[in-house]
């Protein structure tokens, strides 16, 4: 069953971002985000140091329909105490970090059950249309919740934070007072606020780097909030996330290659990466249509030729009375007495079991 919810009836006190929050945004300029876009690759390590999974951003500049924006996909996979478990981010993002669409897709493989959380949003006829589903074991919770975008101004989503967080890196200046609207871990509208750590030293490889920290804090309506502590390197390349109270650190073990902006290729070279479709929103959805469609045409097929239902019946059966060793040779005499271009031959003589 699956629960509808209005924005003014799910959210008791109405949230508004700090207008230093509102300035930034204002200010971000389209050079800075292209400074943006690279990748982030990440190990996630227990506090003995032991790897246990890894941690992946991506931003892109790509074309949505007609318009031009940001595709920021994130993931991370592992084990804490040898329970798996993995997050997994898309999001399209305007110019000005306006979340257009995002899938949020979190799991932990528990021994007895499954736990797996999935949170897509999407703006829609002037509203943010969130669509929540929880799978407890075998327990499923359905949930649409609607928000007026005129009241989500300063909406800073999982996948905008990943964006804001490298702009802020680029400048390694955090203004005071910044607090922006979010949603929580059980995405209820709460606000977020962030603020420097300063700068410290940290070892990445073979050197030891100054790198420049940023804390984010999302509270909760329900529960404690939680606490991120992002470090990055001068040229905004994530050195180490952690949340703190958890037991895993995720850092940067090798620096990334450095990009000579003087050298200009005529042309351009992109990484391969590998390719992840179902968590791609484009590529999934395209699979579910076609799937979709292939189903409805089968089952018109079968429709008009009723026939096929009583061949295929009157195979299965004889098949199954007679055992024959291969089924393939079977087969093959069994539908040849349907064909014109061939004399009927005996009964199966090469068929018997």
């Amino acid at each position: 069953m699956e629960e509808y919810v209005s924005g003014k009836d799910a959210d008791i006190h109405e949230l508004k971002a700090s207008v230093e929050a509102i300035d930034f945004l204002s200010s971000i300029e389209s050079a800075e985000l292209q400074r943006c876009v690279f990748s982030d690759a990440l190990v996630t390590v227990s506090e003995g140091g032991r790897e246990l999974g890894e941690f992946n951003v991506t931003v892109e500049r790509v074309s949505r329909g007609e318009q031009s924006c940001f595709l920021v996909h994130a993931h991370s996979h592992g084990a804490i105490d040898n329970t798996p478990c993995g997050t997994a981010i898309t999001a399209y993002l305007s110019t000005s970090l306006e979340t257009l669409e995002q899938d949020h897709h979190e799991y932990v493989n528990l021994q007895e059950h499954m736990l797996d959380r999935r949170c897509h949003m999407a703006q829609q006829d002037g509203q943010m249309v969130v669509k929540k589903v929880t799978t407890v074991g075998e327990e499923v919770k359905k949930q649409t919740v609607c928000y007026p975008l005129a009241t989500l101004r300063g909406l800073v989503t999982e996948g905008s934070n990943l964006l804001l967080l490298r702009l802020l890196a680029l400048r390694r200046n955090v203004p005071d007072h910044m607090t922006f609207i979010s949603f929580d871990q059980d995405t209820s509208l709460s606000s977020s606020t962030y603020r420097s750590l300063g700068v410290k030293q940290q070892a990445v490889g073979d050197e030891v780097l100054e790198v420049f920290g940023i804390e984010r804090t999302v509270e909760s309506m329900e529960d404690i909030p939680a606490t991120w502590h992002c470090y990055f390197l001068p040229d905004g390349h994530l050195a180490s996330r952690v949340q703190v109270g958890s037991p895993v650190t995720m850092r940067l073990l090798q620096l990334p290659p450095r990009s000579n902006k003087e050298v200009r290729d005529d042309k351009p070279v992109f990484e391969k990466r590998p390719l992840v479709w179902e968590e791609d929103m484009q590529m999934h959805s395209k699979f579910l249509d076609r799937k979709e469609e292939l189903k409805a045409e089968h089952a018109s097929y079968l429709r008009q030729h009723p026939e096929l239902r009583v061949i295929m019946a009157d195979f299965l059966q004889f098949l199954l009375l007679r055992k024959p060793s291969s089924v393939f040779l079977f087969a093959k005499e069994y539908f040849l007495l349907f064909s014109s271009r061939h004399p009927p031959r005996g009964p199966f003589n090469s068929s018997s079991p």
